[in-house]
């Protein structure tokens, strides 16, 4: 099916999940932009309008077609809600790749852009990122420029390390006794290792396969080590996997399904060699996008199977920590001693939350774990208003849905804020920033490190 509108005569895989719409309007609260803008073509259900009415080859401007489907966070939040099944992200993917298509100039810009941020040649970028950042040039960028310089360099400067509730004093609470952070020598369940849980014997390790991606490896590289970190402190061994790239989220949010495709079938061939149980995601959006490489792939009878079978061995990070808590961890009884406990509030990346399904999984991992409990937010289903590059294109919109998150934050005095997503971190960060809030942004995983950062890491 191309940008040209179809007869009205249709089969029923043509007209997709359309069909199980059942016009309630439960979706419509649900949906940030609606919530924002009160405009029906901006919910779920006008857009499905929008989609069906093209594929019934009735009138309908492509310009407002383009500009709707355009300002949907892809956030899923619908599907949540939605009683009747409606896959309204497969529907979106499917309409933007379609809207791409029919603009061959822009879908050859928006691959150029895309490949300096998720390919090879990223690798140059993301060391001069870095190094703008560690310079302090994006703080200074950021406070200096309005816009969407200003924007970008407090995006970047969102991603700097921040301090580390394992680290001693950092937000106010020492290393607990027994744990990991304490006794940094502490054997862990490692094969051929000492066994980890007094009066048993070791028990068998899974091997996981930590996806680096692009935006993660360039800029959140101490996520990914904190994630190293913890897994090998529930006793997990890694596999590394070289031959691996991008998730290819980013592209299918901006309708290029063709190289989201190829990158799909680079990463199983990749992962299937490794030979790894887990395939362990720390970014929310790639691991909700490694999980839909059966759908992305459902047309390609060669790829189907493996990407099934692979789909099935997709965690996330918080997901996998909570099934298997650290061996040498103290029990939950013992208080953590020395000053009070941190605030931590907790914010639900979507595609954590409404793609993957994935509620309780960082409270209980970062609950056992370190004794923390994080608070959600009132709005901590509610997308920030990241959604990958959307802030960039759509700024004032993504400010507006903003907003309500940063003045929770500021109402609820905490000492940080967690959030399982690079966007998401970069999003509520840069936000904070701008409102004059110096609390950090963490990844759950980062209240589980066992151990200290280096200071100064470019």
């Amino acid at each position: 099916m191309s940008g040209v509108a179809l007869a009205p005569a249709h089969t029923l895989e043509e007209w997709g999940g359309l069909l199980t719409c059942v016009h309630c309007g439960l979706c419509l609260p649900a949906c940030p932009t609606y919530q924002v803008l009160g405009d029906e073509n901006d919910s779920p259900r006008g857009r499905l309008y929008l989609i069906r009415v093209r594929i019934e080859g009735r009138e309908v401007g492509e310009g407002a077609r383009r500009t709707h489907l355009g300002h949907c966070l892809g956030c899923l939040a619908c599907e949540t809600v939605c009683p009747a099944g409606v896959p309204y992200g497969a529907l979106l993917e499917q309409e933007r790749e379609r809207l791409l298509e029919s603009r061959p100039v822009r879908a050859w810009l928006g691959r150029l852009a895309l490949g300096s941020l998720t390919g090879r040649g990223g690798r140059l970028l993301y060391t001069a990122l870095r190094l703008m950042r560690s310079a302090g040039i994006a703080r200074w960028a950021a406070g200096l420029f309005p816009g969407r310089v200003g924007l970008a360099a407090r995006l970047l400067d969102a991603t700097r390390p921040g301090p580390r509730p394992g680290q001693a004093g950092a937000l106010g609470r020492p290393a607990r006794p027994g744990s990991p952070t304490a006794r940094p020598g502490s054997p862990t369940a490692r094969p051929g290792g000492p066994a980890a849980r007094a009066g048993t014997d070791p028990e068998p390790c899974a091997s996981y396969a930590l996806l680096e991606g692009c935006v993660m490896r360039g800029l959140f590289r101490h996520v990914h080590e904190s994630s190293r970190r913890a897994l090998d402190a529930s006793g997990h061994r890694e596999i590394h996997v070289s031959q691996q790239g991008c998730c290819g989220a980013l592209h299918a949010h901006t309708g290029c399904m063709d190289r989201a495709r190829e990158l799909a079938r680079r990463n199983i061939a990749a992962f299937e060699r490794g030979g790894a149980h887990y395939i362990v995601a720390d970014a929310a959006g790639c691991g909700a996008a490694l999980r839909a490489y059966p759908l992305w792939l459902a047309g390609d009878p060669d790829w189907t199977r493996a990407a099934e079978r692979f789909a099935t061995r997709v965690r996330d990070v918080m997901e996998l920590l909570a099934e298997t808590p650290p061996a040498a961890a103290a029990p939950r009884s013992t208080p953590p001693s020395g000053p009070r406990s941190p605030r931590i509030a907790y914010d639900a990346p979507c595609h954590l939350l409404h793609a993957q399904r994935i509620d309780s999984a960082p409270h209980v991992a970062v609950r056992s774990m370190s004794g923390i409990d994080m608070e959600p937010l009132p709005s901590s289903s509610d997308c920030c208003g990241g959604a990958g590059l959307y802030n960039l294109f759509h700024g004032t919109l993504s400010d507006r849905i903003l907003e309500r998150k940063v003045e929770e934050i500021r109402a609820g005095g905490y000492d940080a804020v967690a959030t399982g997503n690079p966007g998401c971190m970069m999003q509520i960060g840069a936000g904070l920033r701008a409102a004059g809030l110096k609390i950090p942004v963490v990844h759950p995983v980062e209240l589980l490190d066992p151990e200290t950062r280096p200071a100064g890491e470019v």
